[in-house]
């Protein structure tokens, strides 16, 4: 009884998001579109002087008014995670042979922890969405619109060919994105299937993803029981 309302609430959660699949470093929606996620630095835009000021405004005019399709800029805040900094510190202590050096290490730790939890430390990440729909330009009839009304979340499983296609006019938008910001001396980092899953994973399950961080995908198996780590 309970394993069967675990599957129920596991299908129930699948049914709500709007992800089919995430492969060769792309996101594929249930609705057949495709997104890719890039990881772009920042400006410290106060800091700069009236003229650097204009010229990133018009570099960045100049950069919406050369593409002709919808981009989504996404702002995410997180507390500053430090554990593997923190656990570094931890085995300098333990190797520490000087007592006085020793103790030193235990009070930075425990300064560095306090600091980030009383201080409420946030890290800001900025991301930009690039979709490509395979199928805006063509007319839809009746009876596909209709599909959609009624089972809005069935699953289009492209074909191999399609979506190396489609993932081919995806990576000429994101080359063009890529381009036009680094004019405005911004780092562009484009997600791959690993740092894709970790984000809508960390996005998904904020609480969770603190206590359980996911392990690198190429450590997972895939057999007729499920998902499995090969690590013994």
């Amino acid at each position: 009884m309970a394993k069967r309302k675990a599957n129920k609430t596991t299908i129930s959660t699948q049914h709500l998001l709007e992800i089919s699949e995430i492969r060769e470093d792309v996101a594929v929606l249930k609705d057949g579109t495709l997104r890719a996620v890039m990881l772009v630095s920042s400006i410290n835009f106060a800091l700069k002087s009236d003229d650097e000021q204009q010229a990133i405004i018009q570099g960045y005019m100049s950069f919406l008014n050369s593409i002709d399709f919808p981009l989504q800029i996404v702002v995410q805040s997180r507390r500053l995670n430090i554990a593997g900094y923190l656990d570094h510190l931890a085995d300098i202590e333990k190797q520490q042979t000087n007592e006085l050096l020793r103790i030193q290490t235990t009070q930075y730790r425990q300064f560095i922890r306090e600091l980030v939890e009383l201080g409420e430390i946030m890290n800001k990440r900025f991301y930009v969405v690039v979709p490509y729909n395979p199928g805006a330009d063509r007319k839809k009839t009746f009876f596909q619109r209709m599909r959609e009304v009624l089972h809005p979340d069935a699953l289009i499983h492209l074909s191999q060919d399609r979506f190396r296609r489609n993932r081919h006019e995806l990576m000429q938008r994101a080359d063009h994105v890529a381009s036009g910001l680094n004019s405005l001396s911004l780092e562009i980092a484009l997600l791959d299937t690993q740092s894709l899953v970790e984000l809508y994973y960390a996005t998904y399950n904020p609480e969770l993803a603190k206590l359980a961080p996911l392990v690198d995908l190429k450590l997972l198996q895939i057999d007729s029981a499920g998902i499995t780590s090969s690590m013994q």
